[in-house]
């Protein structure tokens, strides 16, 4: 009987030793195959800030070529979303289910959108200030809420805490003084020189040869014969050259 209290915890604890042996195999499988991927961590970390730094240009940039600018943001758009697979699913040590796959691609998707906000906002605030002081409040909280969604550690409620209300209340407040700001300093026409105006504008803006500047009149000059008070000519003059 003593025999068999001393062997129960070693029956018992052999298949944890087994099952703790393959979860460190895997981890460290996960861990080398991190090491070896040198380059897919590169374009994964560089793909993040090509894709919101090409988003942030397109929703600054937006009104001056909506064409252009959003086959820019549809670029940005891609390559954000080719970072999140590599990082979120290929170098994860764990990959998550079909559900939280496009949970994780929606909110990466709406926080590449928030972060390009709030970093063109910033960055052309005094060529758009009246623009600028909309996207800076309002990538503040799109990109906070869609970090809340992405992070697998953080509970979707926690939008609601305390941090949630303190984005809100720090976004409201820059709403109110950076509309402030943009009243003040009076945004001049087709972003205040910034440089990025169409075709059309420059070829208005610039004389063309079709549209010569018309030349000052000139005033008739007079003849000879007013000249010289409508004397007639003297005779035996007359060799061919008028006078």
């Amino acid at each position: 009987m003593s025999t068999q209290l001393i062997d129960m915890p070693a029956l018992d604890g052999q298949p944890a030793t087994t099952g703790g042996g393959r979860a460190a195999r895997r981890k460290a499988q996960a861990h080398r195959a991190r090491k070896t991927s040198l380059a897919a961590r590169y374009l994964g970390y560089v793909g993040y800030f090509v894709g919101a730094g090409l988003i942030s240009g397109a929703v600054v940039h937006h009104p001056l070529d909506p064409a252009r600018y959003t086959r820019i943001a549809l670029y940005g758009v891609l390559v954000f979303l080719a970072a999140t697979v590599i990082n979120e699913f290929i170098l994860a040590r764990e990959r998550p289910g079909l559900p939280r796959m496009l949970v994780v691609i929606g909110a990466s998707l709406l926080l590449s959108f928030g972060i390009g906000m709030l970093s063109g906002g910033l960055q052309h605030f005094d060529d758009f200030p009246a623009r600028g002081a909309v996207l800076i409040p309002a990538g503040m909280i799109v990109s906070f809420i869609a970090y809340v969604i992405k992070d697998a550690d953080t509970a979707w409620h926690r939008i609601f805490s305390l941090v949630g209300l303190g984005v809100l209340l720090i976004a409201s407040v820059s709403f109110v003084g950076l509309r402030q700001v943009a009243a003040s300093m009076g945004e001049s026409s087709q972003g205040g020189g910034h440089g990025h105006g169409t075709e059309e504008e420059k070829k208005q803006d610039e004389p063309g040869p079709s549209h010569p500047e018309p030349s000052p009149p000139t005033a008739p000059t007079p003849s000879v014969s007013q000249q010289d008070g409508g004397a007639a000519e003297e005779p035996g003059h007359d060799d061919g050259h008028a006078h």
